[in-house]
């Protein structure tokens, strides 16, 4: 094994990324039923994560730019603690521990992560974690992490070799193709999507004489990189200010996935499009409620989207692209702004938007920090908050012995984005996470807890009314009138 590796262009944009404001890890918080145990716990970090050599390893400038670099002094007692809550130990104060560790930087001398057990009073312990987004995307920590878990609380599941940075690809860094090759041989040489898009890709390299679809594909591609550009700035909010230092997080109680996906069967929409109307409905019920403006408010999020093969399968490093959704959150009618939000999405899928960003941050990557600084500053201006939605295993886990009851992960955000909300499945459940700056949003928890109430506005709509009078918000609202007068 190699003592170091080279960072790729990707993955040195996100570790350059970090501000006192917003530092870039990503936190998650596994809640249990009873006590894990520590010598398990210790012997499910050596043997699954550990097996990545990057989680033993620092992030060291050179000459040329940053490489992984072997810690010559690692040990695992540098990275997980024991920890006993201050006070009751309840949620409240779990929540403020966990948004002091979201405002700390971790140890630039280290390898970039760190996990705390915590003693808690809420029927069982809780595990911190803390790792640093230049280490990975989301969706492959959650594989890491969860990788540790088993299927019963006596099972220890037998080893699994992970597979280690070094074993990537031939060209690990595909951004570096991209820059040399036409933009359509390397998306479907890199890109996975799930949309018509990627069928007509593959369409296109089977049949290389159309070449009126590589100009088309040109065209498209110049008009998302203008969309980016000129895209306006979202409504002035509470939401949208100069973040400080301080952090604030809250989650919600879980909520039935299956209700969920009953009533999206309904209605004709997606799980993710009733989770990020719930979401909207949240934001505008707490705005209302402090007395601000809400008719016509447009917030604008950031929305990871995975561009991992199959073949990346079990392999670290940031394989993800952005899009911007505008949620509706000026719109009262909760039918309304679901099928709004639906229709928005919808157009999203077959945007280039998440591939034209994923490659701007492995060329900013390549430029000079003040550079990458300003690019992505104007992207994040455009902004208000980051919003993941990531579907977790849906059987109950147990790790060291111990069942997870809820596992919630927040984000960061990059330039003055000061809001991440993370939407998480696990166990036939769904639940609402989110992480803000004290300064603008401090009592987090106000938002959370309207989500699970949102979501439920719906579900009446479902059991009350008349189905086929569903696909009309306005004769639903006008019907309700009636029955109220």
């Amino acid at each position: 094994m190699p003592s170091h590796e080279r960072i790729s262009h990707v993955d040195t944009a996100w570790l350059r990324m970090d501000r006192p404001s917003n530092l870039m890890q990503i936190v998650g918080v596994m809640l249990f039923e009873g006590q894990l145990d520590y010598q398990r716990l210790r012997s499910a970090i050596e043997r699954r994560m550990l097996g990545f050599s990057r989680f033993r390893q620092m992030a060291v400038a050179d000459n040329t730019g940053y490489v992984w670099q072997d810690d010559p002094d690692f040990s695992l007692d540098h990275h997980l603690h024991r920890v006993t809550l201050p006070g009751a130990g309840g949620k409240t104060d779990l929540e403020h521990f966990v948004a002091d560790l979201a405002s700390t930087p971790l140890n630039p001398n280290r390898p970039l992560w760190e996990m705390h057990l915590v003693d808690t009073a809420l029927g069982g312990q809780a595990l911190v974690m803390r790792i640093h987004h230049s280490i990975a995307d989301g969706i492959a920590l959650v594989g890491v992490v969860l990788s540790m878990a088993d299927n019963a609380p006596g099972n220890t599941l037998p080893h699994r070799r992970a597979k280690r940075v070094h074993e990537d690809d031939e060209d690990e860094d595909i951004f570096w193709r991209m820059i040399w090759r036409p933009m359509t041989d390397a998306m479907v040489g890199t890109v996975r999507m799930s949309t018509n898009l990627w069928v007509k890709y593959i369409e296109l390299m089977s049949n290389p004489g159309k070449m009126f679809d590589y100009a088309r594909i040109g065209s498209n591609i110049t008009g998302e990189v203008a969309k980016l550009a000129l895209m306006p700035d979202d409504s002035h909010t509470r939401f949208k200010g100069k973040p400080g230092i301080a952090k604030r997080v809250a989650w919600s109680e879980p909520i039935s996935l299956p209700e969920v996906k009953a009533v999206g069967r309904v209605l004709g929409c997606s799980v993710n499009d009733l989770l990020l109307s719930a979401a909207a409905g949240a934001l505008r019920a707490y705005l209302a409620e402090r007395g601000d403006k809400v008719d016509g408010v447009e917030i604008r999020a950031m929305v990871p989207v995975n561009m991992r093969r199959p073949s990346d399968a079990g392999k670290l490093g940031n394989r993800f692209g952005l899009v911007a959704l505008e949620l509706p959150v000026g719109v009262e009618n909760p039918l309304a702004r679901l099928y709004a939000t639906r229709e928005r999405m919808a157009k999203l899928k077959g945007s280039y938007q998440a591939a034209l960003t994923l490659s701007i941050l492995g060329l900013v990557g390549m430029a000079p920090k003040f550079v990458q600084q300003q690019i992505l500053d104007l992207l994040a201006s455009k902004a208000t908050a980051v919003m993941t939605n990531v579907p977790g295993p849906q059987e109950a886990l147990y790790l060291a012995g111990a069942k997870l009851r809820q596992p919630l992960f927040w984000v960061p955000q990059s330039g003055d984005i000061g809001m991440g909300v993370s939407i998480l499945s696990y166990d036939g459940k769904v639940q609402f996470g989110l992480i803000s700056d004290h300064h603008l949003v401090p009592d987090p928890e106000r938002i959370v807890e309207r989500f699970a109430s949102e979501f439920d506005k719906l579900l009446m709509l479902v059991l009350m009314e008349p189905w086929g009078r569903l696909g009309d918000p306005a004769a639903v609202e006008a019907g309700l009138a009636d029955e109220g007068a």
